[in-house]
């Protein structure tokens, strides 16, 4: 996937997080709805801090 491709699906997730914490403060939509926020923007930050996509935060070392 190109790398414009992905940042654009990252913005878009990004709304739709935003967009669920509203809806779940408005006491619109479930509980579950408000851990996929916290998630979302939990991985985000977690991003932004290191510099470096949140799958190669996650990844394993294999030792050789």
């Amino acid at each position: 996937m190109k790398q414009e491709n992905v940042e654009t699906i990252k913005h878009v997730a990004d709304g739709v997080a935003a967009v669920t914490a509203v809806g779940t403060m408005m006491q619109l939509l479930p509980a579950v709805a408000a851990l996929f926020t916290i998630v979302w923007t939990g991985m985000r930050i977690a991003e932004m801090v290191a510099g470096k996509p949140f799958s190669e935060l996650i990844r394993r070392k294999k030792d050789d």
